[in-house]
């Protein structure tokens, strides 16, 4: 069969090679019905086990190592007939609480009414000698989930993914089916990875009527929650959301109007209104935005200051120990650390940022008070603890993240229950978090500590909703000092400059031919795309030696088109890192990972876990960069070295990668990349 081919396939599971209960992915081995042939399957298919008679439909793929298997798009499974197809079956472990002795007592006295016996009076079970009546009602349960978990894959095959479809059952269990028929856009508010579209198109199979109140409230939600991530807002006028939200549903904007007012009513929306103009948010912004701007309030008014001169005594004891002299607008700064209990830092690279936070740490040591470095990213953080050499840590980490059973969803241990301890934060890169993460990080502060939010005010806005950096410069209300002159400067370099220029609105300097800033013009998106490649793959190397290539990142502002993020990975890929023989490699979609990949993690997944220095952690988070290792598709693993973290990557989460070769203008914040 050639590689790609669709087909389908009915067989007997012969052995279990891989399986993962928590999201139904396996590895298995069937005979096939007719030819007695054994075929391997790999994919989502809960629940399996020695004996099941399936059927599987899926595509064709020719592994270099483990030779031809059957990517599973969806399956069927039949239980098995007869005393000895049973007996075989439960023998196998597939139902917990049954063993090969107890499966032949069980067949023994029940024959083929086993199962029926099993799903509806697993009490009776309990008449078997050894088996108590607990145990009967163990054996059932997980009889009946294995039972609910195909019907509801059943159910939303047509709409939903299997891996999906499992996040239902594990949710809702075998009250599923009735859950989602009631409402079913409880599926876009609370399982991860299922949008209102696919909500939608579950809710029309039930007969949901289009102007539902259940269809317009999740639409609302849904649109408001896009709004968030797409365009960065965390509310929305009235006036645009009935708008834009009727247009989405195809309805009548009143119809919205009055639902808006409902959810109102009912808490699930807040509004505020300012000028004149009603803004509507989901309550999880309103919540935020109004505890920061209380939180902060609050520390700026409740922290011990420092008088004027004696901040002052303390900075020139700081430059004669240093021998080192800050200029007007660093002193400022320094002063304005000692003084508030909230402060500003902002400037462009190289204008001393990292000078005034190397003060700040050694006057704030000297007095004796904890200090706690963060930064949103674990590639910030990184550079963070490298320019001060003092540790630094991401938010997520300070906080304490624990993921829960899903993998997918998180909780800080560090909130306003369980303060940290540090007297004194100094938060790099502070343009990157979004009210969400500000909110949790302010949560966890003591009142009475210092907060310092450094970054540049003149970068993107973080992917996430709101815009707190900007925002609390805007405000006016917290000392802020924005640092001009230039001090970080290579011999001859023009980065910096020209960064500056263009943050000013003037055309940066490109008739330089023998820097490190360079302009190349090409007439099309297909040319500069091989100009990048060449640029990587030779030119570069040539110039500064080949371990440059690792230090190398592309940077497009778009995913689309022939410069965009996801061409040029695929470029990149075939000239960096192409197919060879015994190089290992796994399709996802449309996507190939190969083992010496640049991938990079696109949410967080707090359930990963990872070994650094003989020391385990677990958590890998959006935006991570790492290499891919090695890839075992039999056992349905990669290795993955992310930043030094060496972690065992389920293929089943391959969703949540992608390639880095490139990378847009977003996600390269605070990477600190050193040739780009």
């Amino acid at each position: 069969m050639a590689d790609g081919e669709h087909i389908e396939i009915r067989g007997t599971v012969d052995s279990i090679i891989f399986s993962n209960a928590e999201n139904g992915y396996a590895v298995c081995e069937i005979e096939e019905e007719g030819t007695g042939e054994p075929v391997v399957l790999t994919g989502i298919m809960p629940y399996i086990a020695e004996g099941d008679v399936i059927e599987a439909r899926g595509t064709w793929v020719i592994h270099p190592t483990y030779g031809r298997q059957l990517k599973v798009a969806e399956f069927d499974k039949a239980l098995p007939v007869g005393r000895d197809q049973i007996q075989r079956y439960l023998a196998s472990g597939a139902v917990k609480g049954v063993g090969p002795k107890t499966a032949l007592k069980i067949v023994d006295k029940f024959g083929e009414e086993t199962f029926e016996v099993m799903g509806r009076h697993p009490e009776w079970l309990a008449e078997i000698p050894g088996v108590s009546l607990k145990k009967a009602r163990e054996i059932g349960k997980s009889f009946n989930e294995a039972a609910g978990a195909r019907n509801v894959m059943i159910r939303f095959r047509d709409y939903l993914s299997d891996s999906a479809s499992m996040k239902i059952y594990k949710k809702w269990g075998s009250a599923a089916i009735d859950r989602i028929k009631e409402n079913p856009y409880i599926l876009c508010e609370q399982i991860q990875g299922i949008g209102f579209t696919k909500a939608d198109a579950v809710a029309m199979s039930f007969g949901i009527a289009k102007n539902s109140p259940f269809r317009i409230s999740g639409g609302i939600v849904s649109f408001l929650r896009g709004v968030s991530a797409k365009e960065g807002h965390t509310c929305m006028p009235v006036s645009a959301l009935k708008e834009r939200c009727a247009e989405m549903l195809g309805v009548d904007p009143e119809e919205v109007h009055d639902i808006v007012l409902e959810m109102l009513i009912a808490a699930k929306l807040r509004v505020v209104t300012r000028n004149d103009e009603k803004y509507v948010y989901l309550p999880e912004f309103y919540n935020a935005e109004k505890y920061i701007a209380q939180k902060l309030c609050l520390l700026k008014n409740r922290c011990e200051t420092f008088e004027f001169d004696d901040a002052e005594r303390l900075i020139y004891r700081l430059e004669a120990t240093n021998g080192i002299t800050y200029d007007a607008l660093q002193r400022e700064a320094i002063c304005d650390c000692l003084k508030s209990g909230v402060m500003i830092l902002t400037g462009g690279p190289g204008t001393g940022k990292t000078t005034v936070i190397k003060a700040i740490i050694s006057i704030f040591k000297s007095l004796g008070m904890d200090i706690a470095l963060a930064a949103p990213t674990g590639r910030a953080a990184k550079r963070m603890s490298e320019a001060t050499v003092y540790e630094a840590k991401t938010i997520h980490r300070l906080l304490c993240m624990e993921f829960t059973g899903d993998g997918e969803t998180g909780r800080f241990l560090k909130d306003e229950h369980d303060r940290l301890d540090e007297d004194v934060f100094i938060i790099d890169e502070s343009s990157m978090i979004d009210v969400l993460l500000m909110e949790a990080f302010l949560k966890a502060v003591k009142p009475g500590a210092r907060v310092i939010f450094i970054g540049d005010a003149d970068q993107l806005p973080p992917v996430g909703a709101g815009n707190v950096f900007s925002d609390l410069i805007k405000s006016g209300e917290f000392d802020t000092v924005k640092l001009k002159t230039i001090f970080r400067q290579e011999s001859g370099s023009m980065i910096i400059p020209n960064a500056h220029a263009i943050n000013n609105g003037q055309m940066p300097d490109i008739s330089n031919k023998n820097e490190d800033f360079f302009f190349m013009p090409r007439e099309s998106d297909e040319e500069t795309a091989q100009t990048v490649a060449s640029l990587y793959r030779e030119r570069l190397p040539r110039t500064y030696g080949e371990d440059i290539i690792s230090q190398i990142q592309v940077m497009s502002p778009s995913r689309k088109g022939a410069c965009g993020t996801d061409s040029l990975n695929r470029l990149l890929q075939e000239v960096m890192n192409p197919h060879e023989a015994g190089k290992r490699e796994r399709r996802y979609g449309e996507t190939v990972f190969r083992e010496g990949d640049r991938v990079m993690q696109t949410k967080n997944n707090y359930s990963i876990v990872w070994e650094k220095d003989g020391i385990e952690g677990e958590g890998i988070f959006n935006g991570d960069i790492g290499t891919i290792k090695e890839i075992d598709n039999a056992e349905g693993r990669f290795v993955i070295e992310f930043d030094d973290k060496v972690c065992d990557y389920d293929t089943a989460n391959l969703e949540e990668l992608e390639h880095a070769w490139a990378i847009t203008v977003h996600k390269s914040q605070g990477s600190g990349a050193t040739r780009s």
